[in-house]
């Protein structure tokens, strides 16, 4: 389908009759307001179940105070209600760290506050499961798949069942959706028996009855039996994640109430000829009309960028993407990247320069292990925690070529890297890991860098870190090393940003005096701490709840009050604001960017 062919989603029943329809295949919901845009969701399911024939509306943002005629107004679809919080778990797009409540929302026209639920998959679900008893119900996104097994809830400080179970939701579609959603319609489609639908790969569902005992499963403690004891939950939480980082995981059965929620495997990592057929749709990239005028914050961050890959293999402790996204990269082709790249120009505003060209994380495009047979093997969370794997390929000669095959498109001024970088991928302690390493280095900081360059070491003492799993700080020590060199040879004045967490599991004041005071980062402008969010499906999270480290189950000190928390913050920065003054000022005075490139080049 062509863009020329493709119809904006309606989002009312005047939408619906200005398009001639007598029927709707599928609504889907969602927390969101609703923008065409690859970087959201409920887009890229509308565009994909579109391409295969579906008539796809969507309803944003529907108001769940009123007499819920937002659920009613488009009638009845002919094949399921699809729904989902949004691109962030509707929990931490509400609140803080210190659980107080946001004044403004990214995702509403206006940055407005208080346009969806606590909990919007449950509150949604329940709604039209009342209103619609018989139509199935399918959850996705963010919040349904990190909450598709038993989880610690920061809000309520105690542990919840699988979604599937507190919303009564027919089937809930985890990860990156395209495939599962796709057989999830047909067979609905079809009138596919159930026991056939529940051979779907990628999907999760409640079955009432017993445990079965069969070949190739894992069977969890039951939500009761975590309950009851935190060395269960973190117990489950450990064969969780290292089957979700399995190549070839098992099917997950957990026992909850009088049934049990079972998780299928995952469709295999997709290939590049799928990942094309993802993006390569008529997304218009623009909110829906009915926002004429009004502005999203969310979409202005967006709008200008571009997505190379899916996945990440950082196995950062306290991140969501793998458990999300899985830890196997799924990269675009070059022609498919350059094809969008080149639509850019056609959009409103659009003067020459794309804000991210990136992913989870930027620098991981195209990287995958040397010998596939070891991978599929492979139980590790991490390939880069506690060392690098050595069948890792982490040659960025690709990415540098495909930079500079975006740098010379027409109409293309500038392609900033806006995404985070894992700088363990081109630096050691003692230098750089290949030949291609430190060029990829100068091309970041000199090409594409707006500015400054952010990176995430997250904390400087070692303990802290080997909790968060990640690298040793004398990695930052040595990146510092090589950027300030990279500034003196171009005579460029690019800042280097570091970003932290503070009372991350095993953070103790001591050790965020211990950073805030830390030699290496004297003269280095530092705002960007974050007070550690326990959100759920994330080894930090089941460390905060339970106590217990679950990769060794051995004890690990959480600071859980929290007055001390907001000190562990505030003391980072009454140590650190002095010290960033002087660097604030000289980044104030740096060139721009379109003399750094004329002068490196």
């Amino acid at each position: 389908m062509s863009m020329a062919d493709a119809y904006m989603f309606p989002t009312s029943v005047k939408e619906v009759q200005a398009l001639g329809w007598d029927y709707i295949d599928i609504i889907l919901f969602s927390g969101d307001a609703f923008i065409d845009h690859p970087s959201f969701g409920t887009a890229v399911i509308a565009r994909w179940l579109q391409k295969w024939g579906y008539r796809v509306a969507v309803v944003p943002q529907p108001n769940w105070r009123d007499d819920l005629r937002d659920f009613r107004k488009l009638g009845t679809p002919r094949l399921y209600f699809g729904l989902n919080a949004g691109a962030m778990d509707s929990m931490v797009n509400h609140y803080t760290a210190s659980k107080r409540l946001r004044h403004d929302d990214a995702y509403t026209p206006d940055g407005k506050a208080g346009a969806r639920p606590d909990y919007a998959v449950t509150v949604y679900t329940k709604i039209l499961k009342d209103l619609f008893p018989d139509v199935p119900v399918i959850i996705g996104g963010i919040e349904a798949s990190l909450r598709r097994l038993t989880h610690y809830d920061y809000w309520k400080d105690c542990l919840l069942p699988s979604v599937l179970y507190t919303s009564g939701a027919d089937y809930l579609c985890y990860g990156m959706g395209e495939r599962p959603m796709l057989e999830l319609t047909r067979g609905i489609e079809k009138g596919w028996s159930r026991h056939r639908m529940q051979q779907i790969p990628q999907i999760a569902f409640y079955v009432k009855g017993t445990v079965p005992e069969t070949s190739g499963t894992l069977v969890l403690h039951s939500f009761e039996e975590c309950c009851k004891d935190k060395r269960a939950f973190a117990e489950n939480f450990h064969w969780i994640e290292t089957h979700a980082n399995m190549m070839h995981p098992d099917t997950i059965l957990e026992p909850v109430g009088d049934g049990y929620v079972q998780i299928n495997p995952p469709f295999p990592t997709a290939t590049t000829e799928e990942m094309d057929s993802f993006w390569d749709l008529p997304f218009t990239k623009l909110p829906h009309p009915r926002y004429k005028g009004r502005r999203i914050p969310a979409y202005d961050m967006i709008k200008f960028s571009v997505n190379t890959h899916r996945g990440c293999f950082g196995g950062c402790n306290f991140c969501t993407i793998a458990a999300h996204q899985g830890k196997f990269i799924s990269s675009r082709s070059e022609k498919s990247i350059l094809k969008e790249v080149r639509e850019l120009n056609s959009l409103p505003d659009f003067a020459g320069n794309i804000s991210d060209v990136g992913a989870p994380t930027a620098n991981m495009y195209g990287m995958h292990g040397k010998n596939p047979d070891l991978c599929d093997k492979c139980r590790r969370r991490s390939c880069l925690f506690p060392k690098r794997c050595p069948n890792l390929d982490c040659d960025h000669t690709r990415l540098m070529e495909l930079y500079r095959k975006i740098d010379s498109t027409k109409g293309i001024r500038h392609s900033y890297i806006g995404s985070g970088i894992r700088y363990d991928l081109f630096l050691t302690e003692d230098g750089f890991v290949d030949e291609s390493s430190k060029p990829y280095l100068r091309t970041l900081v000199l090409d594409h860098t707006s500015g400054r360059l952010k990176v995430a070491p997250e904390h400087t003492e070692d303990h802290v870190l080997q909790k968060m799993g990640k690298p040793s700080f004398r990695l930052f020590e040595r990146l510092r090393k090589e950027f300030d060199q990279v500034n003196r040879e171009a005579g460029t004045h690019v800042g280097l940003v570091p970003y932290f967490i503070s009372s991350h599991p095993g953070c103790t004041m001591k050790d965020m005096e211990r950073l805030a005071s830390h030699p290496a980062l004297k003269g280095i402008w530092m705002d960007q701490v974050q007070d550690f969010t326990p959100t759920p499906m994330t080894t930090s999270s089941v460390m905060f709840y339970s106590g217990l480290d679950p990769r060794d189950m051995k004890p690990v000190f959480t600071e859980r009050d929290p007055e001390k928390k907001q000190r562990q913050k505030s003391f980072f920065f009454k140590n650190s604001s002095k010290k960033g003054e002087k660097h604030l000022q000289s980044s104030k005075q740096s060139p721009n960017i379109a003399a750094r490139k004329n002068k490196h080049k």
